[in-house]
């Protein structure tokens, strides 16, 4: 197979991947039927990093994928790079595809005095030479204004519902939001699942200490219910297992988490473990290593979706369509990671 996808006589495509998970760029390679362009890429002692391209890509479509989790910062700097070393190379257009967007949760000042990291990076992304960002479930959706150009943000929705639909008992389910900013959300999953019952969980969250926020209470019914807790991403997962608490002392039946983003950072995978969860259903926007898997969770494959996504930008068609589903071929494609 080609690493360079023909399009119109004057159009071609290139997938490139950084070092962080070129796994996943790999199953987006295959659900388009092409290879991913070879890199090379390395650090010197001091810990700088060199990237080069094995072919020409003048006059190219390039999107550049690259997973920010772990070691994040080096991974936003190769981007940087990469995105940097496409422009010096003639690349018709570059587009970023971070599937989980690092610094987006810090999206506002919470006290005088701070940064907002989450428009640093994007700033950051379009001085290296970027035209367009593709992400999966922004933390805030309006985040999109913070890129002077276009941000293609696809959300992982359809494809966790689909997996909800078939192995929850819908009947007796009550689609619960984390807290007040993920209410939206919520609302669209029990419209999208047939009109389910919705609930959300009152919590305040102290801004001067990370990843903590504390449950008061429940609004909504959830008593005897099976809860499905619908959250952008799960990171030290403080705040989710005490959601699961207060849902289970409050008499849910059962209790599933399902996240786009499953961090599982630090403690994470204890507290999962222990929380009492029936199931935590994850996206692979970042890797999950097995030794962080549980028997009870289940990670579904992003690459469809960015596969689909990446398509529609290379044939100029319409990325929203991808908000109601995957298109029909996308969809045999194996959902697990």
């Amino acid at each position: 197979m080609s690493t360079i996808l023909e399009g119109t006589p004057d159009k071609r495509m290139a997938l490139v991947t950084g070092r962080a998970y070129p796994e996943l760029a790999r199953e987006v390679a295959d659900c388009l039927g092409t290879q991913v362009l070879e890199t090379t890429a390395y650090d010197f002692a001091n810990g700088e990093m060199y990237v080069r391209y094995t072919e020409p890509v003048r006059g190219a479509d390039v999107f550049v994928l690259q997973c920010h989790y772990g070691d994040i910062n080096k991974w936003i700097m190769e981007q940087l790079i990469m995105v940097d070393a496409l422009k010096r190379a003639s690349a018709r257009t570059i587009t970023v595809v971070a599937p989980f967007m690092g610094y987006s949760r810090q999206d506002k000042k919470h006290q005088g005095r701070e940064p907002i990291t989450a428009r640093l990076v994007y700033d950051l992304f379009r001085t290296a030479g970027a035209n367009r960002i593709m992400t999966v479930d922004l933390h805030a959706a309006q985040e999109q204004g913070f890129f002077d150009a276009p941000v293609d943000h696809l959300t992982a929705t359809p494809v966790l519902i689909d997996y909800v639909r078939n192995h929850l008992p819908l009947p007796n389910t009550t689609i619960v939001s984390p807290d007040a900013g993920r209410i939206k959300v919520s609302e669209q999953w029990a419209a999208k699942l047939g009109g389910l019952p919705l609930a959300f969980i009152h919590k305040t969250r102290d801004t001067t200490r990370p990843n903590h926020a504390v449950a008061h209470g429940i609004i909504g019914e959830v008593e005897g219910r099976d809860c499905v807790v619908v959250d952008d991403m799960i990171d030290t997962a403080g705040t989710i297992c005490e959601a699961v608490r207060t849902l289970k002392d409050a008499g849910a039946k059962s209790v599933t988490l399902v996240a786009t983003h499953g961090l599982l950072s630090g403690p994470a995978v204890e507290r999962l473990r222990d929380c009492g969860a029936r199931e935590i259903v994850l996206m692979d926007t970042v890797p999950v290593p097995e030794e962080k898997r549980l028997p009870n969770m289940t990670v579904l494959s992003v690459a469809p979706l960015l596969a689909a996504g990446i398509r529609s930008v290379f044939e100029e068609g319409s990325v929203a369509t991808l908000l109601e589903g995957l298109p029909d071929d996308m969809r045999p494609r194996n959902i697990y990671a």
